[in-house]
């Protein structure tokens, strides 16, 4: 696979993404950590079709390593976000999360052959600015200072950034062993749900589109996609194109009627293209692929 596929791979991960909110906000009722369990073996069982289907069934194994690196993203990230939106405002503890794809550029600089450009640096910057006029609208004119939530806002913006950054590092471990990890993932999503949540026995229709829609696309096909982009495609320009699911996810939220449109996605909008083409100018990056790492 070449460069330019991993990356157009990556990028689907992103589009994918874009659906995260409208899903989540259809899964209603589901608890948090219960959901991601239920997402998560959704995912996993997904992948492993897949990779079922397509004969390579015997690549699902990850290597000790690679399989606590997983744990310590997905799960990690998950957990994280989740207790910065239930201690501090959901949109001031997003808008910090969505630190991590000027982090993911930035980390890009200390992969082998990788090196920070400029442009990118300045595409990153110019998404940030996006992002925080998209958020900025459903910012409260109060404010409380610095809040825990905001912390676990930054810290799960620092771990899916470092996640998928050392990614690279597992460049020959199989995508198809993300299935195992998935499924892993659930095994301490379902004990947090059983230590601090009430179990939702009966889902509605709605509530069941929501979490199929998260557990086969943001969590299943978005994870590997993402993991073939880090592990093969142009690392910094993905961090930098990261910033359109924010903006897309605000995008569906309208079209699904569950958000109402403003000038500011508008201008948001016009901003995460300029960021895109002002990362994307000049020779592609090419950060070489590092030798797999064992476990």
């Amino acid at each position: 696979m070449t460069s330019r596929t991993a990356t157009a791979t990556g990028f689907v991960a992103i589009l994918l993404w874009s659906t995260l909110a409208l899903f989540t906000a259809m899964s209603g009722r589901v608890p948090p950590f219960q959901l991601v369990g239920m997402t998560f073996v959704i995912g996993g069982v997904l992948v492993l079709a897949i990779a079922a289907a397509r004969g390579r069934l015997h690549l699902a194994r990850p290597t000790p390593a690679s399989f606590l690196l997983g744990l310590y993203g997905p799960f990690g990230d998950t957990a994280l976000y989740y207790a910065a939106v239930k201690t501090a405002p959901a949109a001031e503890a997003n808008l910090i999360h969505y630190l991590w794809p000027l982090l993911i550029v930035l980390f890009a600089a200390l992969l082998p052959g990788g090196g920070l450009k400029a442009r990118h640096l300045v595409g990153a910057l110019i998404g940030l600015v996006a992002t925080a006029m998209l958020i900025s609208g459903s910012l409260g004119s109060g404010g409380a200072g610095i809040q825990l939530g905001h912390v676990l806002a930054a810290l799960g913006a620092f771990v899916w950034a470092s996640y998928s950054v050392l990614s690279r590092r597992f460049a020959g471990v199989p995508s198809e062993s993300l299935a195992i990890t998935m499924l892993g993932c659930a095994v301490p999503a379902f004990a947090c749900h059983l230590a601090f949540e009430t179990t939702l026995w009966a889902p509605s229709f709605v509530e069941w589109g929501g979490i199929l829609g998260l557990g086969l696309g943001s969590i299943g096909l978005a994870f590997i996609c993402w993991d073939v982009g880090m592990k093969k495609g142009d690392v910094a320009f993905l961090g930098v194109a990261s910033y359109a699911a924010p903006v897309l996810s605000t995008v569906v939220l309208v079209i699904a009627g569950y958000a109402p449109a403003s000038w500011l996605l508008a201008i948001s909008c016009v901003l995460i293209v300029v960021g895109a083409l002002v990362a994307s100018f000049g020779p592609a990056a090419k950060a070489a692929v590092p030798k797999a790492a064992g476990g």
